[in-house]
């Protein structure tokens, strides 16, 4: 994925027969995703832009220009919706886009490699960090806190963890 592109949605697939889609926004306030608009798709081989009509639980019913059937609108579904960085609002030092802190190497307080992040999940409660440990075939989810994750520094690429114990 190209560094200047963050995903920010995706399509559900068709709400209705009219063309309107599901969209889930992956935006820190839901709604802003419509003024990101138009979005792209990964490649940037297609453009959308998008109108809310309406929330819905998880996410937003959405028009899009162009979609009027409801074949059109499920043949969208899965499709990942991209902004370009410099339309999205700079973040405080202390937060970070999900796609920035996924390849980093991840190392314990004392210096020793703990692994490199391979994503970032948030099922509700959290963000946890999937760390792949060197020559391990399973993977850590360690809790993306202040507390276990002291330092994260993007310009040389490393996080520094204090992991609970008995983790890795």
């Amino acid at each position: 994925m190209s560094d200047d592109l963050i995903c920010v949605g995706a399509i559900g697939g068709a709400y209705g027969v009219h063309g309107e889609v599901r969209i889930k926004s992956f935006c820190a306030q839901p709604e802003d995703i419509e003024t990101y608009s138009p979005l792209t798709t990964e490649d940037g081989k297609r453009s959308f832009a998008l109108a809310i009509v309406r929330p819905m639980k998880n996410g937003f019913v959405v028009r899009i220009a162009d979609v009027a059937s409801k074949e059109q609108a499920d043949a969208l579904k899965g499709t990942q919706l991209f902004a370009r960085r410099d339309q999205l609002p700079h973040l405080p030092d202390d937060e970070f886009y999900y796609t920035d802190l996924v390849g980093l190497d991840v190392y314990d307080t004392g210096g020793g490699s703990l692994g490199r992040v391979k994503s970032v999940q948030n099922h509700g409660a959290s963000d946890l960090l999937e760390v792949h440990a060197p020559g391990a075939t399973a993977t850590v989810l360690l809790p993306f806190t202040k507390a276990a994750v002291p330092t994260v520094d993007l310009g040389a690429r490393r996080i520094v963890a204090d992991p609970p114990e008995g983790l890795f």
